[in-house]
């Protein structure tokens, strides 16, 4: 079996949500565990997310949870998630969908490296780049 890196988010109380909005730009198959599935003694944090697997068809794959109490979430501080390609009509999309409610810090736009590149903060406080390769 290959080895594969992929970001595991965390998110405070909205992991679902999040996963969702994710599933329905990139497109794939969610799988969401609750805390309440694994700990029937869970109490306020039933519905919070334990593990969450998105993969995608393009092969992407992005994991989240919303962690106990104890364990701090500071959002957007210390992952960017990178797409990356040469599908530039699919790279497109997902720029328009996932920029939906997101602070661009830079627009989608030819780079001196011959590549259109482009980054933001998603609505949920998540730094993405989008890399589309030259030809």
């Amino acid at each position: 079996m290959a080895s594969k890196l992929n970001p595991y988010l965390n998110f405070d109380g909205n992991a679902r949500e999040a996963m969702e909005f994710y599933q329905s730009v990139l497109g794939g198959e969610l799988v969401v565990h609750t805390f309440g599935e694994s700990m029937p003694d869970a109490g306020d944090l039933a519905d919070q997310v334990m593990h969450a697997s998105l993969i995608t068809e393009a092969g992407y794959t992005i994991f989240a949870s919303d962690p106990p109490p104890g364990m701090p979430v500071t959002s957007g501080t210390n992952i960017t998630v990178s797409i990356s390609g040469d599908d530039t009509e699919q790279l497109r999309s997902y720029w328009a969908g996932l920029t939906a409610g997101a602070e661009i810090t830079m627009p989608l736009e030819m780079q001196m490296w011959g590549d259109e590149y482009g980054a933001f903060t998603d609505r949920y406080g998540i730094p993405w780049m989008v890399n589309i390769s030259g030809s």
